[in-house]
């Protein structure tokens, strides 16, 4: 009888483990990388009725002229400025939570304040949009007639470009808070209770713990997080903007998912060639950054994705 071959031995003994690697092995083929096929009519004419092949190829034109429009400098200058100031507010305020709460010594405090926090997570971007709305109207809603109460003038916060980014960024930190701790808190389970037994000892105040154990064993994890969220820097996702946008804020407010959305969708000339390519620079852009960022972590010895 002949014998098999040392892998397939493997294989053979462990094949429901192959059975259950299977599925996500197709999910990802089908949904992540055959899709990567329609990726070609940026470089090309598409014409729906001709279809992916028969379309002629038109080379770089799609791209040259996205970097030559009018509207590339504006929309790389909110993509990118709205990018990093949600990525710069994002990243102290779940770290404080999970620092603060887990120094909290009443549990039904301490879930209750989690319950609170986690809840906005899960509520819709186009609820949340409402709420804002309703809550920055400039008649009925709360936030003006605060200010009135106290003898200032309404405002229109929606209708202020100036203050669109702001708004963008901070409710989401609001709507995210919470959610995102929960991976800081179970790295924060994972201290050694020695470490603080012993600075205990020492006399080390709770903020001196927090500084000098807690935050350097959950760096590693900000780090990770960070060169994830570096990846997704041009990728904001057009759903909350596009709610969000009005004709008077568009000048702030237009950022490159909005405009692909517009040019290939909701415009009547739908362009899908010009809009696939600008969605695949993005893309580009936000590969080179990810090797980049994860490259500057590794020389600075920190955690890495490879």
């Amino acid at each position: 009888m002949k014998t098999l071959n040392p892998t397939l031995k493997r294989m053979r003994k462990g094949w429901q483990l192959y059975v259950l690697l299977f599925l996500p092995i197709v999910y990802i083929l089908i949904f992540k990388y055959y899709p990567m096929y329609g990726a070609t009519i940026a470089f090309k004419d598409f014409i729906p009725t001709k279809g992916i092949a028969g379309s002629e190829w038109a080379g770089l034109k799609h791209f040259i002229r996205f970097f030559n429009s009018y509207e590339f400098g504006r929309l790389m200058q909110n993509t990118i400025v709205l990018s990093v100031y949600n990525l710069i507010a994002g990243i102290p305020f779940p770290i404080i939570l999970a620092l603060s709460l887990n120094y909290v010594r009443q549990e039904y405090f301490k879930k209750t304040v989690q319950m609170v926090t986690y809840a906005p997570h899960f509520i819709s971007v186009v609820v949340i949009v409402g709420m804002l709305l309703e809550l920055l109207d400039p008649r009925n809603g709360l936030v003006n007639n605060i200010l009135q109460a106290i003898g200032m003038e309404p405002i229109n916060f929606m209708s202020k470009p100036e203050y669109f980014k702001t708004i963008y960024v901070f409710s989401g930190v609001w709507q995210n808070v919470g959610f995102s701790c929960i991976i800081y808190l179970a790295a924060l389970a994972g201290v050694d209770p020695a470490l603080h037994e012993a600075a205990v000892v020492d006399g080390a105040s709770k903020l001196q713990r927090m500084w000098h154990i807690d935050l350097p064993s959950i760096i590693p994890i900000a780090v990770i997080l960070l060169i994830l969220n570096t990846g997704h820097i041009l990728d904001l996702g057009f759903e909350k903007v596009l709610l969000m946008q009005n004709s008077l804020n568009l000048r702030t407010s237009e950022v490159i998912d909005t405009y692909v959305y517009k040019i290939g969708l909701a415009s009547q000339a739908m362009n899908y060639s010009y809009s696939t390519a600008i969605n695949l620079f993005k893309s580009v852009v936000g590969l080179i950054l990810l090797i980049a960022i994860n490259s500057a972590a590794k020389k600075a010895k920190q955690e890495s994705l490879w």
